[in-house]
């Protein structure tokens, strides 16, 4: 006959082997959980991050973001070796934000001498207005 768990507790140390032999089968249980799949999406994410960040020639202006990206990516993947998923995806999606802040900071370094380059362009045509026109320079 099927007992609940506090009848069989409120009968004493009887029922202690009970609650243990239950303690230890819900902890088995959770132990026998399968290893997550492998983060395949944020490993992918990261190797085209890295990608395009290369195609950019970001080494020319970012390389410490890069090589810190590829290190991750490295990383991730040795955690996926070793079974460590979280850890792997974890590491995955560092190196994409990684190889993107390289990205960004290269686009910054690029955008800000085409601006350096447009404001000397300015100063030298304002300058041969200023003397075509017999203005002091």
């Amino acid at each position: 006959m099927f007992r609940p768990v506090q009848a069989i507790a409120k009968r004493g140390i009887g029922g202690a082997p009970l609650l243990v032999a239950a303690a230890v089968a819900v902890v088995s249980l959770g132990a026998c959980a399968t290893v997550p799949p492998p983060p395949t999406q944020a490993l992918q994410a990261a190797e085209s991050a890295i990608t395009n960040a290369e195609q950019s020639r970001v080494a020319d202006y970012a390389s410490a973001e890069l090589t810190q990206s590829r290190e991750k990516l490295r990383a991730a993947r040795t955690a996926v070796q070793n079974q460590q998923m979280r850890e792997a995806e974890f590491l995955a999606i560092e190196s994409r934000v990684h190889a993107e802040l390289a990205y960004a900071q290269a686009e910054e370094i690029k955008a800000k001498a085409v601006n350096d380059e447009m404001q000397r362009s300015l100063d030298t045509l304002r300058s041969e207005m200023n003397r075509s026109r017999g203005a002091p320079q």
